[in-house]
């Protein structure tokens, strides 16, 4: 596996931790004004997740996961990242990414971790920084 698409792997894997973190302090909050079951269980963790994620993008272009993995999210042509670019990446991320990935990896294997589908349909990529300069490494 290449060494960015790790370093992806850690971030989310932090972040879902978080968010899994917060939902769960939230839970006594929120469990009796949501009588629906299957809006409970489905809908707030992914609210939550996204709105973390969307918030943290939003602000720094980096979760808190992606700073401890060492990654950093910017825009193709190097502009700030917009709310339409990060809501089609959480968007198609958590629906067809998946499968779009593994119908073609070859063709993301090019891409040695810098792009997965989500990236391509955002117009987004993934780069790596050096943590003690905060600069994009090239």
């Amino acid at each position: 596996m290449d060494k960015l698409m790790k370093k992806r792997f850690k971030a989310m894997a932090i972040d879902i931790a978080i968010s899994t973190g917060v939902t769960l302090v939230l839970d006594p909050l929120i469990r009796n004004k949501i009588k629906n079951k299957a809006l409970y269980d489905i809908v707030v963790p992914t609210a939550v997740f996204w709105g973390l994620e969307y918030a943290q993008l939003r602000s720094s272009g980096q979760t808190i996961g992606h700073k401890a993995a060492g990654i950093v999210i910017d825009t193709t042509d190097g502009s700030a990242l917009g709310s339409e670019q990060i809501m089609k990446r959480l968007l198609h991320r958590d629906s067809i990414s998946t499968f779009s990935y593994l119908k073609d990896r070859e063709k993301f294997a090019f891409y040695e971790g810098t792009k997965l589908p989500h990236d391509l349909y955002a117009d987004t990529v993934v780069k790596e920084y050096l943590k003690e300069s905060m600069e994009p490494k090239l």
